[in-house]
């Protein structure tokens, strides 16, 4: 007897502050996901790379909508949260700027976990 591939889900958030709605909405749908059992991963391109590193999520506002450091906390607490290389490299980002947990990849990795089995992608 077989059992069901596990979904994951793959939110990329491609807007920062100067979109905080779509920036919201992207780290809501992946805590939420997480919430519910799904296995997340959460890329910050764009904009949101800025987010990968401390201090700026608590920075971050928007009426009606959890604080972003704690969407962010619970998807790194059980999810993972990557960096684009090249957006990061635009901005001066490094690695070691980065918040523990965050890591840096690029499109291959990402395609790569939009392609396997039972993945389902988000941009925002």
């Amino acid at each position: 007897m077989s059992t069901p591939q596990q979904r994951s889900l793959v939110v990329k958030c491609t807007a920062g502050a100067e979109e905080a709605e779509r920036c919201s909405q992207a780290f809501t749908v992946a805590a939420t996901a997480l919430a519910a059992g799904a296995p997340v991963s959460l890329w910050l391109t764009g904009e949101a790379a800025w987010f990968g590193l401390p201090g700026r999520a608590e920075g971050f506002v928007l009426a009606q909508s959890p604080p972003l450091a704690d969407l962010r906390d619970a998807v790194l607490a059980a999810g993972t949260i990557t960096v684009c290389t090249q957006c990061a490299a635009r901005r001066g980002i490094g690695e070691g700027d980065l918040i523990g947990g965050v890591r840096l990849a690029g499109s291959a990795t990402f395609v790569d976990e939009c392609l396997r089995p039972g993945a389902q992608a988000l941009v925002y």
